[in-house]
């Protein structure tokens, strides 16, 4: 019996990339926005800050003293930070507020998101307030898919694992939290997630 679902934000509630401002930077030229977020900014880079073991200040400067010709476009990655966000799969979150109003399972998050500017999605999606709680890598120190981050989810959201549902846009996530015996979903579209709990009678 599933008692428990946990759920990825970006990509699954929350469209976020770094594309949607960089689209505009550099006025939807796919060629300059492929080489600045695969040469420049890339996502490994980005990850040093949502695994909280570098701060958006200190990244933001080794990369400058990197490529001094591109600061410009460099500082626009936190300065114009919230413009990489689209608004929310508003799908999504209906099946999110549908299982909150069901009221038979417990609601997590768990989030490779810098600890920096979480804030910024607490105070702008009011749909988070349906989680008990929310687990973000940069405050942990670690993210998915290291091991020890879903131990930290494990132990914090006082989970069984093998009735605990988890849900993430990334494969990698999926697999490696089911090696813990939970259930992975691995998000496509609303339309799939819903199938996909209805199949585990969830719905």
């Amino acid at each position: 019996m599933i008692d428990t679902i946990i759920f990825d934000l970006g990509g699954v509630l929350l469209n976020w990339n770094p594309r949607n401002l960089y689209t505009k930077i550099f006025e939807g030229n796919e060629e300059k926005i492929n080489w600045f977020l695969n040469e420049i900014c890339t996502s490994e880079w980005n990850s040093m800050q949502d695994s909280g073991l570098r701060t958006m200040k200190e990244a933001t400067e080794l990369k400058v003293a990197e490529f001094p010709e591109h600061e410009a476009l460099i500082r626009l990655y936190y300065d114009r930070w919230e413009d990489m966000f689209d608004g929310s799969i508003e799908d999504s979150v209906k099946i999110l507020e549908q299982l909150k109003k069901q009221n038979t399972h417990r609601l997590f998050a768990l989030t490779n998101w810098n600890v920096e500017n979480f804030d910024y999605a607490e105070n702008t999606f009011p749909f988070l307030v349906n989680f008990q709680d929310i687990l973000v890598s940069g405050q942990e120190k670690t993210m998915k898919p290291d091991p020890k981050i879903f131990e930290i989810a494990i132990e914090r959201f006082k989970i069984n694992p093998e009735k605990t549902i988890f849900i993430d846009d990334k494969l990698e996530n999926v697999e490696a939290f089911e090696k813990f015996g939970v259930k992975g979903i691995h998000f496509q579209s609303p339309k799939q997630l819903e199938e996909s709990l209805k199949e585990l009678n969830i719905f």
